[in-house]
């Protein structure tokens, strides 16, 4: 399993814009399969917690039986447009994406005792950063793998 904390002991200052990007914002967008494979996008929040990536389902939704029966997920950071004029300020925007592992209960109902919700761990398979050169001209994307380390391409 590929956690957080692996990218960050990998790649320091490339975790840390990852992170600093998907801080920027509460809500973040989570691409999960249903169950006839098609694709669901679906709110969600996450966190970063002791070298994890940890995020939630509540009971009964969509995206957690989506998750438990097929753990693939893909799930973009906060957006934020370049303003014009003020490209150069843009800080891009993160994905994440790979195998959301079952880590118990959210947290129990006080009223009814049954769990509130799912937790997951990101078994990480792709972080990708898409933002600008240095002179606003260009579209830099940077990916980081397991297996492939961290690489990057600029288009025009």
């Amino acid at each position: 399993m590929t956690t957080w904390g692996a990218i960050e002991q990998a790649e320091p200052a490339f975790a840390t814009r990852v992170r600093r990007l998907f801080d920027a914002g509460r809500h973040k967008t989570i691409a999960t399969l249903r169950a006839d494979g098609s694709p669901r996008i679906s709110g969600i929040e996450c966190e970063f917690v002791d070298g994890e990536l940890r995020f939630g389902s509540m009971t009964g939704a969509r995206k957690g039986a989506d998750l438990v029966r097929d753990q693939r997920f893909a799930l973009h950071g906060p957006t934020f447009h370049p303003e014009e004029g003020r490209e150069r300020d843009w800080p891009g925007e993160a994905k994440i994406a790979g195998r959301a592992v079952p880590a118990g209960p959210v947290a129990t109902d006080e009223a009814t005792g049954q769990p509130d919700g799912e937790l997951f761990v990101a078994d990480i398979s792709e972080v990708v950063v898409t933002s600008l050169d240095e002179e606003a001209t260009r579209l830099v994307v940077e990916w980081w793998t397991p297996d492939g380390g961290l690489r990057r391409v600029e288009r025009a």
